[in-house]
């Protein structure tokens, strides 16, 4: 059941706003600040303006470390902002020595939010990612808001105020807030340490390609796993009370989440078997190309015409799949050709064989050979095989290669590739007379 809020103090509360608000409002000082912040405002448009134009971003920060770069880019974005925070620290400066303090409180909160949020954008220059950039940024500032204006304590409180209890866990809007802010933060520093494991695996020349994917993917489940923990512990939540959404859980994998999961399972066996890697050549049904990348889910396979198929870990576990260069990267290229019956059979193979062997890409080391495999109706049928090291560059394109050279070949020997003719034999026919006496008996 939830709480109900105590509503007296929070009527006590926003009464004592409102009362602020009028009080502030109707003083003459009020009036005065908004037009010094106004005018700060204003000044801070042109400074930046001018600086902006005369000053090259991408020349001055040329030279200077990655991040430094970022820095300098992200304060020249918000020169505006920092121009108007110094403004009216000066002004409240000199009104701190011409009146009371309490007649520049407004100078104080403009010039407190507008460093806050300088600051704020600064140290969120290091997110790539620009939603959370924005989410993080507009978060922070608000708290921060919160707090100049003393307001901070009050939020909170009433944010809390209302719960909901679900078993032993006490869920309110403030502990909502907090998961959502630390867990964007922890999983963001997750996936920072991910990558930079990931850049380590792929310089180290000990693990082979599915030992390095396969020890990215465990680590990067284990980072984010740890970094709900940890943060679900900080805020005071009793891993214990989840208990019984473990169990929902565990009846979705059953009955709605098969399929991911044995998706997930045979990545799992596939990264450890070692039987597909990132930049095999496979066929997978009607789908041959190169495994350019491998997912908790699916395989991507690189078709080479652009086209990129995604493919379901669980169909390279229980389906036959052709891996090209599983053991060895050389590969048998096939090409049949026929020529007539004129043509002397044993010439053709070794000009066949010479052909290949000229041709760029054939491996010399593995010598092509040519036989003769049927006698055709209209000439005789030859099968040449060669072999090439590097399939992903395509096979199709070799193919064409050989075929080329065996037509210049043929046509400099004077052998002809052979092609149907057909003999069309009346046996009978009517005489002409008879055929028009027939025509006109129809008429």
């Amino acid at each position: 059941m939830p709480d109900l809020p105590d509503f007296d103090a929070v009527h006590e509360f926003l009464l004592g706003v409102l009362r602020s608000l009028g009080a502030e409002v109707t003083s003459p000082w009020f009036y005065y600040q908004l037009g010094l912040v106004l005018i700060a405002a204003g000044l801070a448009y042109l400074c930046a303006a001018s600086v902006n134009a005369r000053i090259d971003s991408t020349a001055l920060a040329m030279g200077l470390p990655a991040a430094l770069r970022l820095f300098v880019r992200v304060f020249l974005r918000n020169l505006m902002v920092a121009f108007f925070a110094l403004t009216t620290w000066i002004m409240r400066a000199a009104m701190l020595q011409m009146t009371w303090p309490s007649r520049s409180y407004l100078l104080a909160i403009a010039a407190s939010l507008a460093s806050a949020w300088l600051i704020i954008r600064l140290f969120t220059s290091i997110i790539r990612n620009a939603f959370l950039v924005r989410l993080v940024s507009l978060a922070a500032w608000f708290v921060t808001a919160l707090s100049i204006v003393g307001e901070l304590d009050a939020v909170s409180s009433a944010l809390d105020s209302v719960a909901v209890t679900l078993g032993g866990l006490r869920l309110t809007p403030l502990l909502v807030i907090k998961i959502v802010v630390l867990l964007s933060f922890a999983v963001w520093l997750a996936s920072l340490a991910s990558k930079f494991i990931d850049t380590r695996l792929a310089r180290s020349a000990d693990l082979t390609p599915s030992a390095q994917v396969l020890i990215s993917k465990l680590t990067s489940f284990a980072l984010v796993a740890l970094a709900i923990v940890v943060v679900l512990g900080s805020v005071g939540v009793d891993l214990s009370a989840l208990s019984l959404f473990g169990g929902a859980i565990g009846v979705g994998l059953g009955f709605g989440l098969q399929k991911i999961v044995a998706n997930f399972i045979s990545g799992i066996i596939l990264l450890a078997d070692k039987s597909v890697k990132p930049g095999d050549l496979v066929t997978i049904g009607d789908n041959f190309g190169r495994v350019s990348t491998m997912n908790v889910r699916y395989i991507t396979v690189a078709a080479g015409d652009g086209r990129e198929f995604l493919i379901p870990n669980e169909d390279l576990v229980t389906q036959k799949v052709v891996n090209w260069t599983y053991r060895d990267r050389n590969t048998l290229v096939e090409v049949k050709f026929g020529t007539n019956y004129d043509a002397d059979p044993k010439a053709v193979c070794r000009i066949a064989c010479q052909v290949a062997t000229a041709t760029p890409r054939v491996i010399k080391l593995n010598a092509p050979a040519c036989v003769l495999t049927e006698f055709g109706d209209y000439g005789m049928k030859f099968s040449l095989t060669f072999w090439i090291a590097d399939p992903e560059a395509g096979m199709g394109n070799v193919r064409s290669d050989v075929m080329m050279g065996l037509w210049d070949a043929f046509k400099r020997e004077g052998i002809q590739v052979p092609y149907p003719i057909r003999d069309i034999r009346v046996r009978s026919a009517l005489p002409i007379d008879a055929v028009i006496e027939a025509d006109g008996k129809a008429s």
